[in-house]
C-alpha cells in the first residue's frame, strides 16, 4: 500500500505520482490519501482560530481532482471515510505546536503577521475560557 498524509496538496504532478505508485505496488494494492480537502474542513480546529488559513486550503485539490488524477494510472475511488483523532491534550498545547508549526504548514506559512497573531489571541480567548480542543476530522481517500 501507499500512505500519502497531507501532502496530496504538495504534489506538483499528481497524474505522475498516480503512474509511478502504479509501477511499484501489487495489483491490488490501495492508496490512502489522508488530507484536508477544500470546503471540507469543518473539523480542524487550526481553521476556526486561524480563519485566514482556509482561503488557502480551499484552493487544495479537490477529492474529485485527485480521483481523476489518480484514475489516470488506474486507480478507482473505493471510499471516502472521514477518520477523527487527537490533535492536542489541551489548547495550551496545541498553541504551542502551531507556533512552532508557523513557518512549515501549508496553511499557515502564507499568513501575514498580523493574521498569525489574530489566531493566537483567538486560541488565548478559548483558554481564558476553559475551551478543549477538538478531535480532528480530516478525509481518507481510499483508491484501489
Amino acid at each position: 500500500m501507499a500512505w500519502l498524509s497531507t501532502v496530496v496538496h504538495h504534489l506538483g504532478d499528481r497524474p505522475a505520482c498516480a503512474a509511478e505508485l502504479r509501477t511499484v505496488l501489487c495489483r491490488d494494492a490501495p492508496v490512502l490519501i489522508r488530507n484536508s480537502f477544500p470546503f471540507r474542513h469543518e473539523e480542524i480546529m487550526l481553521f476556526r482560530f486561524f480563519e485566514a488559513t482556509q482561503r488557502y486550503a480551499n484552493a487544495f485539490p479537490r477529492v474529485e481532482q485527485v480521483a481523476g488524477d489518480f484514475a489516470l494510472a488506474g486507480f478507482e475511488m473505493i471510499d471516502l471515510i472521514r477518520v477523527h483523532e487527537p490533535v492536542a491534550s489541551s489548547l495550551k498545547a496545541f498553541r504551542d505546536r502551531i507556533a512552532l508549526m508557523r513557518h512549515t504548514d501549508s496553511a499557515l506559512s502564507p499568513l501575514s503577521d498580523d493574521e498569525f497573531a489574530e489566531g493566537l489571541m483567538a486560541i488565548d480567548r478559548a483558554i481564558a475560557a476553559g475551551e478543549e480542543p477538538m478531535p480532528l476530522g480530516l478525509d481518507l481517500l481510499v483508491l484501489k
